[in-house]
């Protein structure tokens, strides 16, 4: 199953190592290496799911 598919609603999810911030309704989101975040649990989503409460936790958005 595709790794963005499986999180639901969730917009935005970070990744806790680089802090880098990942746009998941983005079609040009890399599932590859969602995946791969998903598997060494480096995943992180946020409450509310918004771009602001992720910047609160230090998450920068990630530039194609």
């Amino acid at each position: 199953m595709n790794p963005v598919a499986r999180l639901g609603e969730h917009r935005w999810a970070g990744d806790k190592a680089t802090l880098q911030l990942f746009d998941l309704h983005d079609p040009g989101v890399d599932a590859v290496h969602i995946a791969e975040l998903v598997r060494t649990c480096r995943l992180s989503t946020f409450a509310p799911d918004t771009v602001a409460e992720a910047r609160n936790r230090g998450y920068s958005l990630r530039l194609p």
